[in-house]
């Protein structure tokens, strides 16, 4: 199922044309495709919407959730950099090139340790649009891990083994940058205390 707009999007969509050409554009640039939550797959669409509602949420600035919409254009479509930068100003285009992993890079804790150094150096917004993917993420699979336990690993690209302590990493770094009582880091938090507690008594029944 589709992830509808919240009343806090939705309204700043009505109130800002940049948020509303960045929610134009992401439907776009992600039309047609699908992302796997280890539970089955879900319209792509699905996740930048719900990065821009947990900032929307917040009450972010309209280039910060402009930036939370288009958070993975660069990764996972034909659009470019000086297209971004064009459209959306520097400081969108500079923190969605923060959060794009280098596909050059092979392995899978190197990309994400390069991503986060990056997304650390930009600053404050950044750190805020990751910290609203990552919730996204965890929850999601906390979702498909409530229905699969283990074997969501059967569909993920990368298993529970090497993603979890990837964002365990993630959210030590959010913890060093930003200030105590940050929401969106202390909801991170909390959905991974969550998914430990989840995985611990799924693995301690079927041991």
């Amino acid at each position: 199922m589709s992830v509808s707009l919240s009343r806090g999007l939705e309204t700043a969509a009505e109130r800002s044309p940049l948020v509303r050409e960045a929610l134009a554009l992401a439907h776009e640039l992600h039309l047609g495709d699908w992302r796997e939550t280890g539970s089955g797959k879900v319209p792509f669409i699905d996740h930048p919407l719900a990065v821009g509602e947990l900032l929307a949420e917040e009450s972010f600035a309209e280039e910060v959730l402009a930036t939370g919409l288009l958070h993975d254009a660069l990764e996972y479509s034909f659009i470019r950099l000086a297209e971004l930068r064009e459209r959306f100003g520097v400081d969108v285009a500079a923190v969605v090139y923060a959060m794009t992993e280098n596909t050059e890079l092979e392995d899978y804790e190197m990309r994400k340790r390069e991503v986060r150094g990056r997304v650390a150096a930009v600053g404050a917004d950044a750190w805020m649009v990751f910290a609203a993917d990552k919730l996204a993420n965890v929850a999601v699979l906390r979702e498909a891990y409530a229905i699969e336990g283990e074997n969501v690993d059967e569909d993920l690209p990368v298993n529970l083994d090497r993603k979890i302590p990837v964002w365990e990493e993630d959210l030590e770094m959010l913890f060093k940058e930003t200030d105590e009582d940050t929401p969106l880091v202390d909801r991170f938090a909390d959905e991974m205390v969550a998914l430990w507690g989840q995985r611990a008594a799924e693995l301690r029944a079927n041991r």
